[in-house]
């Protein structure tokens, strides 16, 4: 897929930390309940931790009991990319950012309760949080 921001593999390593490397560029997963944004609760924008794309709004997020921030839909339905992933013996979708192609996290069809019946399951390291300004 193209995407609207293309970097090199140099320019991505020198911009991220080896961490959100790790997660954004190579799809690994940040240890369960250690995210800073897990239990952030104010009204907000959640963004791209790589490019800044907008993905997430605070009144979709909610308490999963799973140890990463969920929610239960993106900002606007192409504001991410669903890829299946049949890695780690299941089949899952992966979650990517489609503006540059990062992985965020995966999601499941097991918000029960939420207004989609979805999880997006997401890595905190992926993320970016801009609290709403206070009146």
């Amino acid at each position: 897929m193209s995407y609207s921001v293309n970097k090199t593999d140099d320019q991505w390593r020198s911009e991220l930390d080896a961490d959100q490397y790790a997660v954004l560029r190579q799809a690994a997963t940040e240890r369960p309940w250690t995210g800073e944004l897990l239990d952030e609760s104010r009204a907000g924008l959640y963004t791209c931790a790589a490019c800044g794309n907008e993905l997430f709004v605070s009144g979709t997020k909610f308490d999963s009991h799973c140890g990463w921030p969920s929610f239960y839909e993106s900002i606007r339905p192409d504001a991410v990319e669903l890829i299946e992933d049949r890695s780690m013996g299941m089949v899952r979708m992966e979650v990517r950012c489609a503006a540059c192609g990062s992985h965020l996290g995966h999601v499941f069809p097991d918000g029960f309760g939420t207004p989609t019946g979805d999880r997006y399951c997401m890595n905190s390291i992926a993320l970016d949080f801009s609290p709403e300004p206070k009146a």
